[in-house]
């Protein structure tokens, strides 16, 4: 890997790395659900991401294996909230968000 390659690549970490923290702290304080799930969302493709760099950067591509399953989860976190949410519209949930 050239050495502009390499440089590019930890920029993009550090980068990522500051996104991450403070999708923490959106998922920390919120203020509503809704938010927290974006932001865990964007935590999770946020994650993926960064491994594809580590992956990149490391030569070691088996780590790709583990950015599928994270993605997946963060996509049936969606569909979990969005299932919840048109129960909730329908009046069959009755808890509040």
């Amino acid at each position: 890997m050239t050495s502009i390659v390499s440089l590019l690549l930890e920029v993009m970490m550090v980068v990522y790395m500051t996104s991450a923290v403070l999708f923490v702290l959106r998922t920390i304080r919120g203020p509503t659900v809704f938010d927290r799930v974006i932001a865990v969302d964007s935590l999770s493709y946020d994650l993926v991401v960064f491994m594809a760099m580590i992956a990149l950067y490391t030569g070691r591509y088996v780590l790709a294996v583990c950015m599928v399953p994270i993605a997946l989860w963060a996509y049936a976190l969606d569909i979990y909230v969005s299932w919840y949410v048109e129960q909730k519209v329908k009046g069959e949930v009755r808890c509040d968000l």
